[in-house]
């Protein structure tokens, strides 16, 4: 068989090797749900958006989408309409502190009827905002809202925990004996893990009721009323009265007022988890 000789290289192709590009990966644009989307931009809540685009009633870029999840870009600017009117993006983030009035749900829709957190925002003129946490029907005072949903998951999140302080009107007098137990913790019924509150004080005393001021550092469902409930008396009275170092001070009850970005930052340790 003949065997032919390798070929040579030319002079101008010796000692060259073709050029090798290297390119980092670019890294790829953030992406929200189209129904994120819309309840960030003050139109609605993220389960009316959900609904209202499986409907049909929302385009982008003039084209119908019925998928709640449809992602958008966050760095474009694409055309969306809801029933032919066209919708504006939030321009930033706005965050209220609302002093919850005892008597009302803190949800959009009662199937009930009864009053809503949102009564107290009739014609306030602000876009749609969602409770940030919650606060029971028989529960007042500081409730946090806002229409960004991401700042919200990480305010609510175990990652970034806070604290909440209430004022609580027990019908028993009580001392720091008391308190004390409720830090050591206190069987509750049907659970076999002891129920704590991370600190507990005596505020004041009356002839038949004692006011406390219990801090809370886990979220566990009407979880004073229980404690208070196992050591055999009741909650009269339960107000809110700070969510880390945001205290809800001299706001008037049923009145709201925004949150500077400074006290935003209080509520979120870290910015870029």
């Amino acid at each position: 068989m003949q065997r032919f000789p390798p070929r040579r290289k030319s002079a101008s192709a010796a000692g060259k090797r073709p050029s090798q590009r290297t390119t980092a990966a670019e890294p790829r644009a953030p992406r929200h749900g189209l129904a994120r989307v819309l309840s960030k931009a003050g139109v609605c809540s993220r389960s009316d958006a959900e609904r209202r685009i499986r409907e049909g009633r929302v385009t982008v870029n003039d084209r119908v989408i019925t998928d709640p999840e449809f992602p958008i870009a966050a760095a474009t600017v694409p055309r969306i309409t809801l029933d032919g009117v066209a919708i504006t993006a939030a321009a930033e983030r706005l965050v209220i502190a609302l002093n919850k009035p005892r008597g009302v749900v803190t949800t959009a829709n009662d199937e009930k009827g009864r009053d809503t957190v949102y009564t107290a925002l009739a014609g306030s003129g602000l876009p749609w905002m969602a409770p940030v946490g919650r606060l029971d029907k028989a529960s007042e005072g500081l409730l946090l809202m806002s229409n960004d949903p991401q700042w919200a998951a990480q305010v609510t999140s175990p990652q970034f925990h806070l604290d909440k302080c209430y004022h609580v009107k027990v019908t028993a007098l009580w001392d720091e004996t008391h308190c004390r137990q409720m830090e050591q913790g206190v069987t509750v019924a049907g659970d076999k893990d002891l129920w704590t509150a991370k600190r507990a004080r005596v505020l004041r005393r009356g002839t038949r009721s004692t006011w406390l001021e219990i801090t809370l550092d886990e979220g566990r469902n009407r979880q004073i009323r229980r404690i208070v409930e196992a050591m055999g008396a009741e909650v009269e009275r339960l107000v809110r009265v700070a969510i880390g170092a945001l205290q809800l001070g001299e706001l008037p009850k049923g009145q709201w007022r925004r949150l500077t970005v400074a006290e935003q930052d209080l509520l979120v340790p870290n910015k870029n988890p």
